[in-house]
């Protein structure tokens, strides 16, 4: 089991490093125009808040997160040699956590994990003391965001997520008020490495792409929910029908 935890966190670091190289050669080769869609996890546990473009972060690099951080980090590295050193036209945006209808039910992301527990009625998973924050968008907030940046002529990189921002717990108390005012909160331990404060600052965006966000979580995650209650339920139906074919099939 160790050796195969490490095999998927090495494949994390080399879709980020080496996709983005292979991608990059191909932009230099058709003389396209590439979007490098990173993350705020390249700041790490930061200890600026809220955080820069000018920020450089505060990563652990051999934690169980770094994997992901720095290889997002590397793919930012990488796209702007080739764009100084090849002509290379490329977009960076740091994207912020991100929600909305269509989300994988199962993604293991704060949003989509606490809609889930709360539409199957299970305890919504705290992590550590629920104090640590973050900032959600809604989906159509970022495709805007990256539309103005691909058809715009600055490079970046741009934070692209909504200043908004929330613990866990008041995450958790937004879901049930949206699904279910019974659902009961569960806390386990904390993971490793994971930032305690998480919000972005988007002057840069608002002063040279003329984007801000535009949804609330509180106007956004019922869109969410209806999606996620429509194949929660359709998914459990199917489940049921197939666990009825399966014992026929079985006891024939």
């Amino acid at each position: 089991m160790f050796w195969f935890v490490v095999f998927l966190d090495s494949r994390v670091y080399k879709t980020n490093v080496v996709g983005t190289l292979n991608m990059l050669g191909l932009a230099k080769r058709v003389g396209a125009r590439f979007l490098l869609t990173s993350t705020s996890e390249v700041y790490g546990d930061p200890l600026q808040h809220p955080q820069v473009e000018t920020y450089w972060g505060n990563v652990n690099p051999i934690g169980v997160r770094s994997c992901y951080d720095e290889g997002k980090r590397t793919a930012e590295t990488l796209a702007m040699d080739y764009h100084r050193g090849a002509n290379v036209e490329v977009r960076i945006a740091r994207i912020f956590n991100t929600y909305g209808p269509r989300m994988c039910i199962d993604d293991g992301r704060v949003v989509s994990n606490f809609v889930a527990q709360a539409l199957r009625k299970e305890p919504l998973t705290v992590y550590g003391d629920g104090k640590q924050t973050r900032s959600f968008q809604f989906v159509s907030d970022l495709v805007e965001g990256l539309m103005r940046l691909m058809e715009g002529e600055h490079v970046g990189p741009f934070n692209l997520g909504n200043p908004g921002e929330f613990t866990m717990l008041e995450l958790a108390k937004v879901v049930q008020e949206t699904i279910d005012p019974n659902a009961s909160i569960e806390f386990r331990p904390n993971t490793e490495d994971d930032p305690h404060k998480r919000k972005p600052d988007i002057t840069k965006a608002k002063e040279l792409l003329g984007w801000e966000p535009k949804v609330s979580l509180r106007q956004g995650l019922p869109l969410m929910v209806k999606d996620f209650r429509q194949r929660v339920f359709g998914d459990q139906k199917e489940g049921s029908s197939m666990a009825t074919t399966t014992t026929k099939t079985t006891s024939a």
